[in-house]
C-alpha cells in the first residue's frame, strides 16, 4: 500500500497528519511554496477553524491543492481545456482560479463560486492528498495581514498553538520559496494574471 511506503521517507509525519485531517482538524505543513494551514477541503467545520486561526474575514476564498488533473476535474465544474493544459505543464507552482467549484465545503470558494486550485507535485503534499483522497486547503500559515512564512521559524507561536498538528517535515529547511502565481481562466478561455 502506498501510504505504508511513504512512512520511511517522512517518518510518522504523514500518518499523524492524516489522523488529524480525517477527524476534521487543522494541520500546519510545508507546501510546495510557503508554510501553510491545511484541512480537508470538504469539511465545513475544519474550513471555519482555518478562518478563525487566520483571523480572516470569511468572504475571502481559500486555495485548494489536488495531486492530479482527474482530481481537479472532480472539484471544478467544466474546467477549460487551456487551464488543464496549463496546470499539467507548469514547472512552477501555479494556482488557477476556475469559474465554479463543486463538492467543496462552504467557505472554500469565493462568493461568486470561483475556486483557486493548484495541482501540486510536492512529494509531501502528494502523500497527504493521496492518503486523504480529497483536496487539501492551502493557505499561508499566518494571521491575516502579516507576511506569509517561507520557513518554519517565521511562523508565529500563536498560529503554531492554534493548530491540531504541526508537521515535522522540512522544519529545518532554510530554502525560501515564493507564493504561487495566480491566474484566472474563465469558461470562455480568457486568461487573466492575478498574481505573477
Amino acid at each position: 500500500m502506498k501510504e505504508r511506503g511513504m512512512k520511511s521517507e517522512f517518518g510518522t509525519d504523514i500518518a499523524e497528519a492524516l489522523k488529524v485531517l480525517r477527524s476534521g482538524g487543522v494541520i500546519l505543513y510545508p507546501t510546495d511554496t510557503v508554510w501553510g494551514l491545511g484541512c480537508d477541503a470538504t469539511n465545513a467545520q475544519a474550513v471555519r477553524r482555518i478562518y478563525e486561526i487566520k483571523q480572516r474575514a470569511e468572504n475571502r476564498s481559500l486555495i485548494i491543492l489536488v495531486n492530479s488533473v482527474p482530481m481537479l476535474e472532480r472539484y471544478v465544474d467544466n474546467p477549460p481545456e487551456v487551464a488543464l493544459q496549463m496546470a499539467e505543464l507548469s514547472e512552477k507552482p501555479m494556482t488557477i482560479v476556475y469559474d465554479r467549484g463543486r463538492s467543496l465545503a462552504e467557505g472554500v470558494a469565493s462568493g461568486d463560486g470561483s475556486v483557486g486550485v493548484r495541482v501540486c507535485g510536492d512529494p509531501f503534499c502528494d502523500a497527504l492528498i493521496t492518503g486523504l483522497r480529497k483536496p487539501l486547503v492551502s493557505t499561508s500559515a499566518n494571521i491575516s495581514g502579516s507576511g506569509a512564512p517561507a520557513i518554519f521559524d517565521e511562523i508565529s507561536e500563536e498560529v503554531k498553538a492554534a493548530v491540531d498538528y504541526v508537521c515535522l517535515w522540512r522544519q529545518d529547511d532554510r530554502s525560501r520559496s515564493e507564493p504561487s502565481s495566480v491566474i484566472k481562466v474563465s469558461g470562455n478561455g480568457i486568461v487573466k494574471i492575478l498574481r505573477g
